[in-house]
């Protein structure tokens, strides 16, 4: 059975599916012959696998009072590929350095040559991530937790240094840039730090929420603030992907009460997300992106069957079948690919 044959995994077998991930996607970069100099965006965050029952090695309540693993997960934003995953015992926050620069190295030797941007939480947030990244030679926009030394950083930015944006419909939204003071074991130094403001502006909600609130981010580009801020918020596009693995990949249950099982399960589940996208990828129009049940509606569950005819087998479909000139040029596009050598 599927438990039997995921619980004969050790961690070892683990970081060889890791492995075969990298290569994967290696692979595929090189035979898609898209450009590989172009800027690239990391977004990594953590989600929840919510279990039942006390058996489940390694779950642990988070701070959704939820029983569950909590893995991290970085995906590319422009395409939706996940390019590094990992299962987690417990609840903590150690390994988030690690993890972020794994999946950094692994993009760079998938072949990507160009500027790599990494976007994340305020769960990732601290000295020493954005240490390693400029070390790493990275750009990074990450968001900060609301200190005591935050809220004073904000307090003392002049009303005059507020550049409105356009946020909401029934709000009003603000945007601002300051600094901030950062020290990892007695190494100061100045972040560029870009603030948020939002309220809301129909009488009747704003008498529920009359006074601003803030969003902190600190980011070591270049962009003006309001372009910051919009690259920043585009980091919510990594919940599509989380969303995609959770529901057309597997991972919305984690079947063993194996630790080493489960995160089998995660890199099994992960290998078949990109499956998705790279099949996806000779389908779609370009700058959009689909969940994996649309790929399998359009290219998978074929409304069709095979017969044979004079010893050659031929598939039969539908006469109006909507997706036909789809499948027929998805599969002509992947027959076309170039042998990897």
């Amino acid at each position: 059975t599927l438990g039997t044959f995921l619980r004969s995994f050790t961690w070892g077998h683990v970081r060889q599916l890791d492995k075969a991930l990298c290569e994967t996607l290696r692979r595929f970069w090189h035979v898609s012959g898209d450009s590989r100099d172009d800027p690239v965006t990391i977004d990594v965050d953590g989600t929840i696998c919510e279990v039942a029952g006390k058996t489940k090695a390694g779950a642990a309540y988070g701070y959704t009072k939820q029983l569950g693993y909590h893995p991290l997960v970085a995906a590319i934003s422009e395409t939706g590929e996940i390019v590094h995953s990992r299962l987690r015992g417990g609840s903590s926050r150690k390994g988030h350095a690690h993890f972020v620069v794994e999946a950094v190295n692994r993009v760079r030797r998938a072949g990507a040559t160009g500027p790599v941007t990494v976007r994340a939480d305020s769960e990732f947030w601290s000295y020493r991530l954005i240490a390693v990244l400029d070390r790493l030679g990275v750009n990074w926009s990450i968001t900060i937790p609301q200190y005591r030394q935050v809220r004073e950083a904000i307090a003392h930015i002049a009303e005059e240094g507020w550049e409105p944006i356009g946020y909401t419909d029934d709000g009003q939204a603000q945007v601002a840039e300051t600094s901030l003071c950062a020290s990892a074991k007695g190494n100061y130094r100045r972040v560029r730090v870009v603030v948020r403001r939002t309220r809301l502006t129909d009488p009747t909600q704003a008498t529920l929420w009359p006074d601003w609130r803030y969003h902190v981010f600190a980011t070591s580009t270049e962009l003006p603030p309001v372009e910051a801020d919009a690259h920043h918020r585009a980091h919510a596009r990594v919940e599509l992907a989380i969303r995609d693995i959770k529901a057309h990949g597997g991972l919305s249950h984690c079947p063993s009460g194996s630790f080493f099982a489960n995160a089998a399960w995660l890199a099994c589940a992960t290998l078949a997300h990109n499956l998705y996208r790279w099949t996806e990828h000779h389908t779609r129009p370009e700058g959009q992106l689909t969940n994996g049940n649309t790929v399998r509606t359009r290219l998978f569950r074929v409304p069709g069957r095979i017969v044979n005819h004079a010893g050659k087998p031929i598939l039969r479909l539908p006469a109006r079948w909507p997706w036909a000139n789809t499948y027929h040029t998805t599969l002509a596009n992947l027959r076309s690919l170039p042998k990897f050598c």
